[in-house]
């Protein structure tokens, strides 16, 4: 080590090349990886999920739910199994072991589940796939007082425009029906004409088809034929003809059923501020910035809200970016603090010079570990930034102590060479500890398993290689920094004529009280050491006693407040809808009295409300809900 210490304090160009590669590095880094709320992951999780209309839970359990347990549960790398029996709607989700091949096991799941044959046949067809967690950046709302269809058309033209924008190319519908043409035939209707619903069904089918026909070649070259026969409107389907007679007559379904354009037959609806609604999720993938996703969006909105017809309107909600640029804030806010806080207290203690150069190894170690973030599947978000502001405050204390000690070898009338090599081979190896110790203190936190596991490694491995990052810096281009180029010391020659006041204060409580109470510890060693233990034996006990609580996540206050309404199966869904309304208004007059308790300047507490009937709220399956 005193080598490599020796040739960098030597060699200042060197030194300063590191530090400058370590600073542009990290600034690039950081400028072009990935930033997003929370980290991806896998969830390691499958499901399989069933449709099975007009079915009670319990027939959902035993048709499908049962018949699907029994088939997969005893395959290999299956850590858990929980399933859900809702009306309609069945869902089995598979835990797979941690480190086993998700996909082989994918698979094996698929082709058990293909092999049952026993389900009703009144059931869809099992969809089996991994559990995969998206980034959702930001809503948009587009609600006002207008029809169903015209909201619906608008918010599906709005989500095509906004995937055209750049950096953003995900965006969902959510909270709207499916379209779907009515055909209403009646009973005496289909007596008169002997048909049957079968028979009109696959007459409209059959007329409404794109189908290829081949090709014909001809001396200019080929030419592709295709029958383009898909109708889109109920208009459309009046000429089909259900019925044709030997004498070219026809009866066509315009002549004996009502047809109409409608959405289909499910009780889903969305409301935003108190009027319909249509939701348009936007998420973040692959390399793409939150941040930047969130802002083109609200520019957009800011852009499309004059064009839209009258009592139309579009909201923004869900905005994730909020929190992750405040964490972001909080950080640089953090750090300028430390900068300023360092710079002082060791400008007071020590040199103004050597305040500066220790003080920039706090940005230094962080952008030297941001370098390194990318290479470890680590991006800046909500956890590895908590993690840049937990080590924020252990950082600097490498360079502290490297640039003491060499401070006081000059002090002691060393020239700055050999000042800022012996120094910093003196405290070197306690300074290589001290990192590792608190290394192998975080590391246990990259073995956790599991969705929590895999949140979680984020905060090791950002600690670990910034605190490497401040290890190299304190080690070998501070000590070149501080021996000044064998130019100047750090302003020691009259330190005995110019010694500031509050080092000497400092000075004197090191050799008068500190130095006292040492000696008392050393001398009542067993004394000492029995102190230990008690604290130790009483801060458990204080924790064991239950007078200090024990929670994995701290209740915090949300400034979103939710309410989840489940209606008895069966309820009709106007019932749903009232009740929903009533919440709503309830809610708007509890907020206008707090209101009313707050001063007149205060910014009003109610933003925007969103209510979504027929939805559950975390797992997003059809029922009788409403929220």
């Amino acid at each position: 080590m005193k080598g490599m210490v020796a040739w960098f304090t030597e060699n200042h160009v060197a030194a300063n090349l590191l530090m400058i590669f370590l600073l542009l590095a990290g600034a690039v880094t950081g400028l072009t990886m990935k930033l997003e709320v929370f980290p991806e992951f896998s969830l390691d999780r499958i499901t399989i999920t069933t449709e099975y209309i007009g079915a009670s839970p319990a027939e959902v359990e035993e048709a499908i739910i049962r018949r699907i347990e029994e088939k997969v549960a005893g395959l290999a790398g299956i850590k858990r199994i929980d399933s859900t029996a809702r009306e309609g709607f069945g869902t089995v989700i598979i835990e797979v072991m941690k480190d086993w091949d998700l996909k082989a096991l994918l698979d094996e799941v698929k082709a058990e589940v293909d092999r049952i044959t026993t389900f009703p046949k009144e059931a869809e067809e099992p969809i089996v796939r991994e559990v995969t967690r998206r980034s959702q950046v930001i809503s948009l709302a587009v609600y006002g007082d207008a029809p169903e269809a015209t909201i619906k058309h608008l918010a599906e033209k709005l989500k095509d425009e906004i995937t055209n924008l750049p950096g953003i190319t995900l965006a969902e519908l959510f909270g709207v029906r499916q379209g779907e043409i009515h055909v209403e035939i009646s009973e005496k209707t289909l007596r008169r004409y002997g048909l049957t619903l079968s028979k009109v069904a696959d007459a409209v089918r059959g007329a409404s088809l794109d189908l290829p026909a081949g090709n014909v070649k001809t001396a200019g070259g080929e030419i592709l034929i295709r029958t383009k026969g898909r109708r889109y409107y109920a208009e459309d389907y009046r000429d089909v003809a259900v019925i044709t007679r030997p004498d070219g007559s026809k009866v066509t379904l315009g002549q004996i059923a009502q047809l109409s354009d409608g959405f289909e037959d499910v009780d889903l609806y969305a409301r935003f501020q108190g009027k319909p609604a249509a939701v348009i999720q936007v998420f973040r993938v692959a390399d793409q910035n939150a941040l930047t996703v969130a802002d083109t969006v609200k520019k957009y909105a800011e852009e499309v809200r004059v064009r839209l017809p009258a009592g139309v309107d579009v909201g923004l909600y869900q905005d994730m970016s909020k929190i992750l640029r405040s964490r972001i804030n909080l950080l640089l806010k953090n750090m300028g603090f430390g900068l300023i806080l360092v710079s002082i207290l060791l400008g007071l203690f020590l040199n103004l010079r050597l305040a500066f150069w220790v003080t920039l190894g706090i940005p230094i170690s962080f952008l030297a570990g941001l370098w390194i973030l990318p290479n470890f599947d680590v991006s800046i978000n909500m956890i590895s930034l908590f993690a840049f502001i937990m080590v924020l405050g252990i950082v600097v204390d490498d360079a502290i102590i490297v640039g003491e000690n060499i401070f006081r070898k000059q002090e002691e009338g060393l020239d700055p060479v050999n000042a800022s090599v012996e120094g910093t081979i003196e405290v070197g190896r306690p300074v290589i500890f001290a990192v590792l110790t608190t290394i192998v203190a975080f590391w246990p936190l990259l073995l956790g398993g599991g969705t929590m596991g895999k949140i979680m490694r984020n905060l090791p491995i950002v600690v670990i290689l910034v605190l490497l990052g401040s290890l190299v810096e304190s080690l070998t281009i501070l000590p070149s920094h501080l021996a000044g180029g064998r130019r100047r010391q750090l302003g020691l020659k009259k330190r005995p004529k110019k010694e500031k006041l509050v080092a000497r204060w400092l000075k004197w409580v090191i050799s008068g009280p500190y130095a006292r109470l040492v000696d008392f510890c050393v001398h009542w060693r067993y004394a000492t050491v029995a102190f230990g233990i008690a604290v130790l034996l009483l801060s458990l006990g204080v924790w064991k006693g239950g007078l200090i609580k024990f929670t994995f996540f701290p209740k915090v206050e949300s400034d979103v407040l939710i309410c989840s309404l489940t209606m008895p199966a069966g309820t009709p869904a106007a019932r749903t809808v009232d009740m929903v309304a009533h919440l709503e208004q309830s809610a708007k007059q509890a907020l206008d009295e707090m209101d009313g308790q707050r001063a007149e300047d205060a910014a009003p507490l109610f933003e925007y409300s969103v209510a979504l009937i027929g939805v559950h709220m975390r797992r997003f399956s059809k029922g009788k809900s409403g929220t």
